[in-house]
């Protein structure tokens, strides 16, 4: 998972702030907006002037209402002294002992998917749908037994290779109601499970 890092400065004085836009990318923003224009001391109706951008767009702005993109946040900065500065890092997600093992397999699963496999497997990922369906109800698990079945249905095999090892929130809840059961060897499923513990 990459987190964002907003990094602003003017002279000696550095600002940091952490940009959650992994939960929150609008509200990240908007954030650290604020907190540029409390320390210079500037409003938004100053910073409308000096920017050319609406007072009301300022205020969706911060409110988290409107998007604000980092080229759009950059250009307020600067009407402030200020610079934005993204520094990109790893960051390891704090995963549960289940959710770990669960991205792993279908990790493992995800180098054997290619175009060609997938119409083997359609049968039986379409059986193990039928199966949950049955067998889970609330949601998020039933718009993602249904986003499982555009997916397959549509063979998106580019869409699957991210559910399968993607860490997000919405991938680990879509591996909740996988329907990849019985797709890999025995022999390899051992092995990624006994690699987690």
């Amino acid at each position: 998972m990459i987190r964002p890092r907003a990094v602003v400065g003017r002279g000696d004085h550095q600002l940091s702030i952490a940009l959650n836009a992994i939960v929150n990318p609008v509200g990240g923003r908007g954030d650290l907006l604020r907190e540029v224009m409390s320390r210079a001391g500037v409003t938004q109706s100053e910073l409308a002037r000096v920017s050319g951008v609406r007072q009301p767009s300022i205020s969706q702005f911060l409110s988290g209402r409107v998007e604000l993109s980092d080229e759009q946040l950059d250009r307020l900065l600067s009407c402030m002294g200020y610079r934005l500065e993204v520094v990109r890092r790893p960051v390891e997600p704090d995963l549960t002992r289940s959710e770990r093992r669960s991205w792993r397999l279908h990790r493992q699963l995800s180098s054997h998917l290619t175009r060609d496999r997938l119409p083997e497997w359609r049968p039986t990922i379409e059986r193990n749908l039928e199966r949950l369906r049955d067998r889970v109800a609330g949601q998020p698990h039933l718009r993602n037994l249904e986003r499982w079945t555009v997916l397959v249905g549509g063979g998106d095999v580019l869409g699957l290779h991210r559910v399968l090892t993607g860490l997000d929130r919405d991938s680990i809840e879509m591996r909740e109601v996988s329907p990849m059961s019985g797709l890999l060897p025995e022999g390899e499923r051992a092995r990624v499970q006994a690699m987690v513990g």
